[in-house]
């Protein structure tokens, strides 16, 4: 009896436990979905919104005569996107800018990086740096445009230059800002210890940094994009970039294809700002969270 009765407890707790994993999985699920529409919803409903005033501006506002100057979205899509040819000239210029970004991007990152690292080391080199970094991010770009051509050409090497000085700042001042907010206590245990420079930069200085440093890097990068976009405008040399195709598109008056490029350079920034944003969560995300919830 006492052994029909134990098997009966068994049976009893393995069907418990598989109800506790199908509720668990169901309450996953749900979790999930529920997130799901909490990120999506939103944008998505004030999408169609726009597209709804950007219908109105189209039919209600502007006549028939001055309808080139905003095409609905339909034809949008059926001239900037559904027609290959056109859709492919798009993709081969956001391609060209993409690749000088990136070069542009990675180029600054390791200026800013390697220079803010300087600066973190000796308050000489900070105040005798620091002046030329914020005048640099301070000109204006057009200003000098012309000399970036006399000196490098007007090739890829001058679009990629631009977005080096574009991306730069953001870099020097949040990596610095990261280098030199390790707390004073714990300096003073690396102290104790006797480490070395290099060791307190390698496990005290940079780890704490690390958010500061994502910080810049997403925000450079948003930028790197528009850099080169920038000097497609005053560079066209080359492979044609995006920046080239929306000048040639304003001056043909090609609504369509224009408002397609911007979109597609658009989703480019973006794409490029959410890959540090993944890269963030990747590296630090887990133990910025616990740094966090610990204190």
């Amino acid at each position: 009896m006492t052994t029909v009765d134990e098997s009966t407890n068994v049976v009893a707790e393995k069907r418990s436990q598989g109800q506790s994993r199908r509720s668990k999985a169901t309450g996953a699920r749900e979790s999930m979905l529920r997130r799901g529409q909490r990120t999506l919803l939103p944008p998505l409903l004030l999408g169609i919104f726009l597209v709804g005033i950007w219908y109105f501006i189209s039919y209600g506002i502007l006549d028939e005569q001055r309808r080139f100057l905003l095409r609905p979205p339909h034809e949008v899509w059926l001239v900037g996107f559904a027609d290959w040819g056109n859709f492919t000239e798009i993709l081969a210029g956001l391609w060209s800018s993409t690749q000088v970004a990136l070069i542009g991007l990675a180029a600054a990152i390791l200026i800013g990086l390697s220079l803010a690292t300087l600066m973190s080391q000796s308050e000489l080199i900070e105040r005798a740096v620091f002046p030329y970094a914020v005048t640099l991010q301070a000109i204006p770009i057009l200003a000098i445009v012309p000399l970036i051509g006399f000196w490098f050409g007007f090739g890829v090497s001058a679009r990629v230059i631009v977005c080096v000085i574009i991306a730069l700042f953001p870099i020097i001042v949040n990596t610095l800002f990261g280098l030199l907010a390790a707390p004073r206590g714990l300096h003073d245990l690396f102290t104790l210890q006797r480490a070395s420079r290099l060791t307190r930069l390698r496990k005290l200085m940079f780890p704490a940094a690390l958010p500061a440093i994502f910080a810049g890097l997403r925000i450079s990068a948003g930028l790197s994009v528009i850099g080169a976009i920038v000097g497609d405008f005053f560079f066209g040399r080359g492979d044609p970039g995006i920046g080239q195709l929306l000048q040639r598109y304003a001056n043909r008056l090609l609504g369509e294809q224009l408002i397609a490029a911007i979109i597609m350079s658009s989703l480019l920034g973006v794409i490029v700002f959410q890959l540090f944003g993944w890269l963030q969560t990747w590296a630090i995300g887990a133990w910025h969270e616990e740094r966090d919830a610990e204190f």
